[in-house]
């Protein structure tokens, strides 16, 4: 229900200009130019940094109360109001002592067999890990429900709870939450067949699902409708044992973490004991600094891309040139922190969906899996951080699966520090539709820790009781050297366990120690720096691949 909010009007009555009162420090920098025009109707997210007083009425607090506006959304757990405003109200709002950060409602967009096999997924079903009794929240698209997703020798669904925060009508209007449920979760049953040649099962086939659906049938959400679904992920999280969020999904970061309301969120599931895997965007055409929020959040499992090259063995895999780099602007923060494979990866497929019905030569039919050549396609093939994220996602059920008592901390630290750092040092990828080639280097901003490998995070009994925070880099424009930014609260500074080389790999920190880089073609340009990254223009979330050479 929209809560009524009135007329400020005490700028107004004592003659001063509302630009008068604006605190400009508390609006983003992309909302200032909106403000301009008197008349504009803008929705925005509002942070406070206490609960408002009550109103009377039992409205919203007194300071909101004396505003002119609607409001539609009270986010108890962070302090924050989605509400649509003038800039004349967002001006006077910007002065309210308890107010801290006016930013727009802004847009988000979405981000098996080779796949499962490339991250030493096996490893853990052969030991009887499966992510049974683990619940993932999937805040995406919504979830299809595919014969792949039942519990086993039974019509029962493991997609436990939805809730659709959109408008749309069928399970999953887009197809990206299917593809993605289908890569954490899928069991495999329709393409397990008498000479298959490809099981198609996800990496946890037996979690539970609970489908919070944010994503329209083009793929888009705002800021307000994702943190509504994780505020609802942390309230259900006793009654299904959600102990992962799947985010893949993002948009260009505008201010530091500590104001995005975005990372802000994802902190909060975080500090309730949820995992949170963020993909990091695939941006990485544009050059270094261009992961998207809410990854950046320096808590949150960050996820770049792998591809498997059409084999099992990870021995020829390489880097995705479209894989969003570190660090994070502007905090810079060292991201990703691992890399997952992520091109080309068949799923499952939401018959009707959009995906379904604008990329059909991705669509899989029985003739890749066995079957009848008759049978309608059940699966899909899809590119993007989008697909690696689950990848992780489904990692992390089976490590908590076998051990509930982890922390999202310790499940963080033993992915990082488990990650394969055999990687090519160089890989070059050619877009056909272009012709442009693009060189992707193997440090620590492009593939972070490594590359998911769960046999070794299995195996892995290492203590991690400190902070997993991914570190920030500061640079030195003298030396032309950047250095990790280590507090004493961190896991990565709290011993031999836990050393650089040991966590990131000489091979990604390029020298030993903390010098992580000494090009400075990475740190000097304004096209990193200065500007917002462009939005997908040559790779678009979710749909995008590179050829297999």
């Amino acid at each position: 229900m929209r809560l009524r909010v009135f007329k400020f009007a005490a700028a107004l009555a004592l003659g001063f200009p509302a630009a008068a009162l604006a605190d400009s420090a508390k609006i983003s920098p992309d909302l200032q130019p909106l403000l301009a025009n008197p008349l504009n109707q803008i929705d925005v997210i509002v942070q406070f940094n206490s609960p408002p007083p009550a109103c009377p009425g039992g409205l919203l607090g007194a300071l909101i109360c004396d505003l002119r506006g609607v409001v539609h959304t009270v986010f108890s757990l962070l302090y924050v109001v989605s509400a649509s405003m003038t800039p004349a109200d967002i001006l006077a709002t910007s002065q309210q002592s308890n107010v801290t950060y006016i930013s727009p409602n802004r847009t988000i967009a979405a981000t098996l067999d080779y796949s499962a096999s490339a991250a030493n997924a096996p490893s853990g079903w052969n030991v009887g890990l499966d992510g049974t009794g683990i619940g993932v929240a999937v805040i995406d698209s919504g979830i299809y429900p595919h014969p792949d997703l039942r519990a086993p020798g039974s019509t029962q669904s493991r997609i436990v709870y939805r809730q659709n925060f959109t408008t749309g009508v069928s399970y999953d209007d887009f197809g990206h939450g299917t593809h993605v449920a289908g890569i954490i979760a899928g069991n495999g049953k329709s393409s397990n067949l008498p000479g298959s040649p490809h099981v198609l099962r996800g990496v946890a086939p037996n979690a539970r699902l609970v489908d919070l659906r944010v994503l329209d049938a083009k793929g888009a959400s705002n800021d307000a409708t994702v943190i509504a679904a994780i505020q609802k992920a942390i309230d259900l999280q006793r009654i299904y044992n959600i102990r992962v969020i799947n985010l893949s999904l993002g948009r260009p970061i505008y201010e530091g973490c500590a104001h995005d309301p975005l990372c802000l969120a994802v902190e909060m599931a975080w500090k309730h004991g949820i995992v949170v895997v963020s993909a990091a965007g695939n941006l990485g055409r544009n050059g270094y600094a261009t992961i998207v929020s809410p990854a950046d959040n320096p808590r949150v499992i960050t996820v770049g891309a792998m591809k498997t090259m059409g084999t099992y063995p990870r021995s020829d895999d390489q880097i995705a040139s479209y894989s969003s780099k570190g660090p994070a602007y502007p905090d810079l923060t060292v991201k990703p922190d691992l890399v997952a494979p992520g091109n080309l990866v068949v799923s499952l497929l939401a018959p009707g969906s959009t995906l379904a019905q604008e990329l059909p030569a991705n669509l899989i039919g029985p003739g890749y899996h066995g079957g009848n050549a008759s049978d309608a396609p059940q699966y899909l093939r899809l590119s993007g951080t989008s697909m690696a994220t689950p990848a992780v996602s489904g990692a992390v059920a089976l490590m908590l699966q076998k051990d509930p008592a982890l922390s999202p901390d310790a499940v963080k630290a033993r992915l990082m520090k488990t990650a394969g750092k055999t990687l090519a040092l160089y890989s070059t990828a050619t877009d056909p539709a272009t012709g442009q080639t693009y060189t992707s280097t193997a440090d620590i901003f492009t593939v972070g820790a490594g590359y998911l490998d769960i046999a070794a995070a299995l195996s892995n009994y290492d203590v991690a009781i400190r902070s997993a925070a991914s570190p920030a880099a500061q640079y030195n424009p003298v030396t032309q050297q950047a250095q990790l930014v280590l507090t004493p609260a961190m896991t990565w500074n709290s011993g031999v366990p836990w050393s650089l080389a040991t966590v990131w790999g000489n091979t990604a920190l390029l020298n030993s120690g903390a010098t992580i880089w000494n090009a400075s073609d990475i740190w000097a340009t304004n096209v990193v720096w200065g500007t917002n990254v462009v939005w997908g223009t040559n790779v678009v979330w979710g749909t995008s691949g590179e050829g297999e050479p």
